[in-house]
């Protein structure tokens, strides 16, 4: 037999608010009951404590009127004393049936009818006519010791009494501490249970929770290859199926747009080749001496050439980070003569610009795909040319560091706004500050850079608050087997 369960998110909730409470509120009830039982027995024994003090001072009262209206009669003879010792035998009695009526052991019991018993006899005494007065004499002790009998027989009929109601009073005592240790008992039952059920709900819930929240930041990371299943209430199922076709669709436009762009990348490569060619070649005067207000444009042309063609190698680097279609083609090459060569296809700019070089590169040789490494060197490089103000200075540093090796880029520009520094390495963001040079950027340069550190394994941060004014890069990278190769340079 299956019982039926909630399918929806707010039936789980209300199940789980209801086992819980459910507990809580039959322990309620039970403390409730146990807590009224115990008012109606303590009432009781109070109820028969002030009852039995009050018959017992009574009988004491009536012994000592018994007492005084029997010796008056013996001395005096007056008759009325005789009928008053009547009257007051008659309200023993009845304080005697009152007593008889409670709760009591048989000891007590007796004792109090010994007492009546004996009252009875002395009636019977003093109804007998005196003859002189030392027979007066006489009855007057007989009196006396028969009242000593009488209170002495009142005094332990008091006292059991007493113990009685002692004996119910510290029975009341048990039970109370007996329910006081049930509730105690049950409260630590309760608070293990509670708590079981608690992450018992919190499983059933919190398991596709977290399988949404898991989707929604590889959603939000933009990364569609793993699907999505949630399994669990149906309301959230139906969410995640939504998610799901919100990734196919997502995956499909990703795809599609990665498509354009090898497309037109490569569509741009061969006229772009085709331009580069022609103006090496008017550069090289293989068409003829050029003047130098000819060299000067043909040496722009060169230089734009060359920015155009690494957006498009950005283009398609980042087309193929995105497809996972890329493999690093490793080999062993110099650093510095990599840095120089970069340095002088920007020469140009930096005559323009009249930037000043700070230059600290160790000749030193690494294994890596130089495509690779030659590409985050060329954005780091334009990058910063490109936001340095006429006059600037150009920082680019490559040291070894241990088994790594550590290049820096920095320049005295205006830096990063501080609202940019944590998406500066987002694909297509590309701040709120405008940007200058000759070509517009793409906003990928820094994201090229960051995948291809990652990688080779290494890491790329932007430093802040550093030595210089404006934007200053790091890029750290392991060098495979702990090689570093210092060269001997030369002149």
């Amino acid at each position: 037999m299956r019982f039926p369960r909630p399918r929806t998110l707010l039936g789980i909730i209300l199940l789980g608010l209801g086992m819980v409470t459910l507990p809580l509120l039959i322990a309620i009830g039970r403390a409730t009951i146990q807590l009224d039982e115990l008012v109606a027995n303590s009432e009781a024994v109070v109820r028969k404590s002030i009852e039995v003090t009050e018959q017992n001072q009574r009988l004491s009262n009536n012994l000592k009127s018994l007492e005084r209206n029997a010796r008056s009669w013996v001395r005096v003879g007056e008759p009325d004393y005789l009928d008053l010792y009547r009257r007051g035998l008659t309200d023993l009695q009845v304080i005697g049936s009152s007593l008889l009526a409670l709760p009591q052991d048989k000891i007590t019991a007796g004792r109090l009818q010994v007492l009546i018993e004996s009252a009875l006899e002395l009636q019977a005494l003093l109804e007998t006519d005196t003859a002189d007065s030392a027979d007066t004499l006489r009855r007057d002790s007989q009196v006396i010791g028969q009242f000593d009998f009488m209170n002495a027989a009142a005094l332990d009929v008091d006292r059991g009494m007493r113990r009685l109601i002692t004996a119910e009073l510290n029975a009341l005592e048990e039970e109370a501490s007996s329910s006081q240790q049930n509730l105690a008992w049950q409260a630590a039952a309760l608070i293990p249970g509670t708590l079981l059920l608690v992450v018992f709900f919190l499983f059933l819930v919190g398991r596709p929770m977290r399988q949404l929240d898991r989707a929604i930041s590889e959603l939000g990371q933009g990364h569609f290859t793993q699907p999505i299943d949630v399994s669990g209430p149906r309301d959230l199922a139906t969410l995640g199926r939504q998610l799901e076709w919100l990734r196919q669709r997502l995956l499909e436009s990703t795809e599609e747009k990665n498509k354009f762009l090898r497309h037109m990348s490569h569509e741009l490569k061969t006229p772009l080749a085709n331009i580069r060619e022609g103006t090496e070649l008017l550069i090289d005067g293989s068409v003829g001496d050029l003047d130098g207000q000819q060299k000067e444009v043909t040496g722009i042309l060169r230089e734009n050439g060359v920015k155009l063609q690494k957006l498009i190698e950005n283009l398609l680097t980042f087309s193929d980070w995105q497809t996972q279609a890329v493999d690093l083609e490793t080999s062993d090459f110099e650093i510095k003569p990599l840095v120089f060569s970069i340095l002088g296809q920007h020469r140009l700019t930096i005559s323009q610009l009249r930037i000043k070089l700070k230059l600290s590169v160790s000749p030193i040789q690494v294994r890596g795909d130089e495509g690779k490494i030659r590409l985050v060197l060329e954005n780091l490089i334009s990058n910063a040319i490109k936001f340095s103000p006429p006059g600037g200075t150009l920082f680019v540093a490559a040291q070894p560091e241990g088994k790594n090796l550590i290049i820096e880029v920095a320049d005295s520009g205006p830096g990063v706004a501080r609202d940019d520094r944590e998406r500066i390495f987002e694909a297509f963001y590309q701040g709120k500050r405008p940007q200058g040079g000759h070509v517009g950027g793409t906003g990928i340069g820094l994201s090229v850079v960051s995948e291809c550190v990652q990688a080779h394994g290494g890491t790329v941060e932007l430093v802040q608050d550093g030595q210089w004014p404006g934007a200053h890069f790091r890029v750290s990278l392991p060098i495979p087997e702990a090689e570093v190769i210092p060269l001997v340079a030369h002149g």
